[in-house]
């Protein structure tokens, strides 16, 4: 009777999991795009200069991910249209309409382009921690073939095409970085109590405003707002499929936000000024951990790198699919050419070591413009029946967005001064 018993329960617990993976998806790609090395970096240098008193903003930025995220994807299955054009179709004024587009398309096609080498360079970090560099010189030039390395992955993965495929790569993924971020994290040997206390009572120690700013604005990504409504549309096409995204996209986020917690938690097991990056945190963990810290770090970095490296160029290809109109799907030359366009200029200025310092500023402030912008527009499409229904948004999810809308307002209007080295708060 007690074996019966147990293959029972070891049968409805394999069918368990089963279920889950069957249900896991977009969410996890989303989870995939704003845990890239810049949020890794960040995180690090949270950890470092605060240890976990952080963590809350961390936390709260979770919570806002969550709420934005529900409504992208919803929108995505109800009109099984993706946000840029359902925004194209519902603003009426030629005008308006040619500002947001012009704003959306640089934002993103052209911020994901020049933070595309960021990407593919945290990929680069994580191998480099453990194997060094491999370069070779090439007409006076040094190139780094581990970055072309990454740029070769992530470009034979988005040109099959096939969303079933890119989806079960992303997800190992992101399980291997969650796995890798965590165990570092438990090696660290953090103390619980003030580890919760830094999660769930807000601090601001001194210079540390312009951080907990960061932590936000590197998790509610807008470039995730457009991927996620078109990516729930390739996987669930049905009203009845509402409850499986939700559940898909909370767990998701939440995983991704454990991760970014994980690294804080890890960085904060060492007091050392010289960390400028997750690189240098593997580096440090070592002497005091082990040297699995190290590899454990260095793979979550670089999963965290390629997940990056992949999504860019594929949220870029979406935005410019919706914004200008196209039919065609993944394996069309239109949308293959964006986000090869994207890839391939990642490649070159990470193998190079090439800054594009005044194309990502210029991403930056159209970044810092556009995230209110796409907030405030989500909110009121979510609001119109003629798209959603009976899918509109409640009062408390309105009520959460407004305050969500206005706290974009101070993040972007900071980013945009941050870029030009002015300080207003």
């Amino acid at each position: 009777m007690d074996s019966f018993f147990y293959f029972y329960r070891k049968d409805n617990l394999n069918s368990m999991i089963r279920n889950w993976f069957k249900n896991i998806g977009p969410g996890t790609l989303i989870a995939a795009a704003f845990i890239g090395p810049g949020t890794v970096t960040l995180c690090t240098l949270a950890g470092v200069n605060f240890g976990f008193n952080l963590l809350w903003a961390m936390l709260l930025s979770i919570f806002a991910t969550i709420v934005l995220q529900e409504m992208a994807s919803r929108l995505g299955v109800i009109s099984q249209k993706g946000l840029s054009e359902v925004i194209r179709e519902e603003i009426k004024i030629p005008f308006l309409k040619q500002v947001v587009t012009l704003l959306i398309l640089a934002a993103i096609v052209v911020g994901n382009a020049s933070y595309e080498a960021g990407n593919i360079s945290g990929g680069v970090l994580g191998l480099e921690t453990v194997l060094g560099k491999i370069a070779i010189d090439i007409a006076g030039f040094s190139i780094n073939l581990i970055s072309v390395l990454v740029g070769v992955i992530a470009f034979v993965l988005l040109y099959i095409g096939n969303y079933k495929i890119l989806e079960k790569v992303l997800i190992t993924l992101v399980l291997v970085m969650s796995v890798s971020f965590v165990i570092t994290a438990i090696i660290t040997k953090p103390n619980l109590i003030e580890m919760f206390k830094g999660a769930l009572v807000p601090s601001f120690p001194d210079k540390s405003l312009l951080t907990v700013i960061g932590l936000i604005g590197t998790t509610v990504v807008p470039y995730n707002l457009f991927l996620h409504a078109a990516l729930v549309k390739e996987r669930w096409h049905k009203k009845e499929d509402l409850p499986h995204v939700k559940k898909d996209t909370i767990i998701s986020i939440i995983l991704g936000g454990l991760v970014s917690m994980a690294i804080i938690i890890s960085a904060a097991g060492i007091q050392n000024a010289t960390i400028t990056n997750a690189s240098d945190l593997a580096k440090g963990l070592a002497p005091l951990y082990g040297e699995f810290s190290k590899y454990f770090l260095s793979l979550g970095l670089f999963a965290a790198g390629i997940t990056s490296a992949i999504t860019a160029p594929l949220a870029a290809a979406y935005v410019a699919k919706g914004c200008l109109g196209w039919k065609e799907g993944l394996k069309s030359k239109k949308f293959r050419f964006v986000w090869f366009v994207v890839l391939i200029l990642g490649v070159v200025f990470s193998s190079l070591g090439i800054k594009p310092i005044e194309i990502i500023k210029f991403a930056q402030v159209a970044n810092g413009m556009l995230l209110p912008v796409i907030a405030g527009v989500l909110l009121w499409i979510m609001n119109k029946k003629s798209v959603l229904g009976n899918y509109v948004n409640s009062k408390t999810q309105n009520i959460l967005g407004i305050v969500i809308v206005i706290a974009t307002v101070f993040l972007g209007l900071k980013g945009i001064l941050k870029v030009f080295n002015y300080n207003l708060f």
